[in-house]
């Protein structure tokens, strides 16, 4: 670890990934073992898509779910202090329900749909039924304000 280079005033709210809540939560239906990491590892706290059972940050339609923090990642490059990485191979379980800690790519305010990007599984926020290119429509709405980069809430709750 490096010596301690900054100090914060106040702690985080949150890690992308964390749970937001403590209300219900359902991981996607699969036999165990049935999702691993494919190619280059899938991070946590995007959304994943699932096919043939190798889970990805990328692929095409709705995302087969949101890929929650629950210290299944490793921290494999040389030196790093951190990681939200699970590598190849290791099992991933996408959850298709709950509330979560996403960080926006964009300003978001409550009630807004949640848009999961078909290249990384990053986050958009927009209107219901919008259009926003490389980006899928998902049933996760926005629960908390945030601007660009931040940390917000997303819920499939009503």
């Amino acid at each position: 670890m490096s010596f301690q280079k900054t100090v914060n005033q106040y702690l985080a709210p949150a890690v992308a990934g964390d749970f937001a809540s403590a209300n219900p939560r359902a991981s996607v239906v699969a036999g165990e073992g049935q999702f691993v990491a494919g190619p280059g590892g899938v991070t946590v706290g995007l959304f994943a898509w699932a096919v043939s059972g190798v889970v990805t940050n990328a692929g095409s339609g709705a995302p087969t779910g949101f890929v929650h923090r629950d210290l299944q990642a490793l921290i494999t490059m040389f030196l790093s202090e951190a990681g939200l990485v699970i590598p190849q191979g290791l099992p991933v379980t996408p959850l298709n329900q709950g509330d979560f800690w996403v960080k926006t790519g964009n300003n978001a305010t409550v009630g807004q749909k949640v848009f999961a990007s078909n290249t990384t599984g990053g986050v958009q926020t927009g209107a219901a039924g919008a259009t926003i290119a490389g980006y899928t429509e998902t049933p996760w709405h926005v629960d908390s304000v945030g601007a660009t980069n931040e940390l917000i809430q997303i819920s499939t709750w009503g």
